[in-house]
């Protein structure tokens, strides 16, 4: 269904979900993330918004709404790791993707649907891989508008996905209230209800000429393409298929979590592999190498080590990531999730390699070239290191 190309994926209860993951014991219990006193809520699980509670809320009227509320201090530092990686994962599947929060972004996959399928499949490939990968789970609204999308996403929360055909435009937006479209505020709201206008349907039938007389020009014409699902199209990437990366990286859950040191530093090579094919592509080479690793418990570290140079080579930045690894001294400990990233990227015609005495002319770099030359033209498959086979 590539008529519906844009994606609208929105974390559920962000924070909330984030804190959760180290405290499995809570999941059953209303929990809100945020200061205690005079704090406000920042987010709050859907038990607790049984009860009333939502973010921005006072806590002390939070406390009010319900008393044996769980409250967790935030941990913005995890905050920010957790949504790099969706990010990350996001641009994996497409490079148009256009960021709103942390934890929502709108994402154009209609250069995607040739290699990962029909929109709604990758949908719900984004929402098992952020499930697998980071712990959390996600709704999806896909659409041919940013509006729509959005407005979809909102009615799969928690954890689903709903797909409008622009065939199917009107049935779904028209029977909603006038505050569900995209960007209408309460005020907004409250304005149009005044006016009588109580539904989407309401907007969508009322004369253009009566909208821009009664709420302006710029707004009465917007409420209108909002009611039809008319809106832009779009996106502006916050990362754009032309505008350079500052890092890439790759992360991959274990089917079973593993302490074997030789299958987790096979999976180092994979996603090394991964990482500096892309980086080569983009024509750029990093200098600093970091490894992630999340443990069974849901812990997750990351070690990095900048070499002198920058480098796009597989066997160099897969030997500084197995360093980082065997530095950590692991035993007997399960690993669920390992990741490849490298950083500080630079236009790789501004590296200068530094000449070594008795190096051939030929080495890694020259076999990395010709194993991308080999891939394009056969596919990902065709040629791979010998220790992946």
């Amino acid at each position: 269904m590539t008529d519906t190309p844009l994606l609208h994926v929105d974390m559920d209860a962000f924070y909330a979900s984030v804190a959760l993951r180290e405290r499995p014991d809570l999941v059953d219990q209303p929990v809100v993330v945020g200061g205690n006193g005079r704090g406000v809520v920042l987010a709050a699980n859907y038990v607790a918004r049984r009860y009333g509670l939502r973010s921005a809320l006072p806590m002390t009227r939070a406390r009010r709404l319900c008393p044996h509320v769980v409250v967790l201090a935030p941990d913005y530092s995890t905050f920010m790791s957790v949504s790099a990686s969706v990010m990350e994962t996001f641009r994996d599947v497409t490079p148009v993707v256009e960021a709103m929060s942390l934890d929502e972004a709108f994402l154009d996959v209609r250069g995607a649907t040739r290699r990962l399928g029909t929109p709604t499949e990758i949908a719900e490939r984004l929402r098992a891989t952020i499930h697998d990968e980071q712990g959390i789970t996600c709704s999806v609204g896909v659409a041919a508008s940013v509006s729509v999308a959005k407005v979809a996403s909102r009615r799969a929360k928690p954890d689903g996905v709903v797909v409008v055909p622009p065939a199917e435009v009107a049935s779904f937006l028209h029977p909603l209230d006038v505050g569900e479209l995209y960007g209408v505020g309460e005020k907004t709201q409250a304005l149009l209800h005044r006016f009588g206008l109580l539904t989407v349907g309401d907007v969508a039938h009322t004369p253009l000429q009566t909208l821009q007389r009664d709420l302006g020009d710029h707004l009465g014409r917007h409420l209108r393409h909002l009611a039809w699902g008319t809106d832009r199209r779009d996106l502006s990437p916050t990362v754009g298929p032309h505008e350079p990366e500052r890092s890439m990286g790759a992360d991959e859950t274990f089917a079973r979590d593993t302490d074997d040191r030789d299958v987790i530093v096979r999976e180092l090579l994979r996603l090394t592999a991964r990482v500096t094919g892309r980086m080569r592509a983009a024509g750029v080479a990093g200098r600093t190498v970091t490894l992630k690793v999340r443990f069974s418990d849901f812990t997750t570290i990351t070690r990095s080590r900048t070499r002198s140079e920058a480098t796009d080579v597989t066997v160099e930045v897969h030997r500084a990531v197995t360093h980082l690894y065997d530095a950590l001294g692991l035993r007997r400990v399960r690993v669920r999730l390992v990741g490849v990233r490298v950083e500080g990227l630079v236009p790789r015609a501004t590296v200068h390699r530094q000449l070594v005495l008795g190096e051939p002319e030929h080495g890694w770099a020259e076999a990395d070239r010709a194993v991308d030359r080999a891939t394009r033209r056969f596919g990902a498959a065709a040629v791979r290191p010998a220790s992946l086979w």
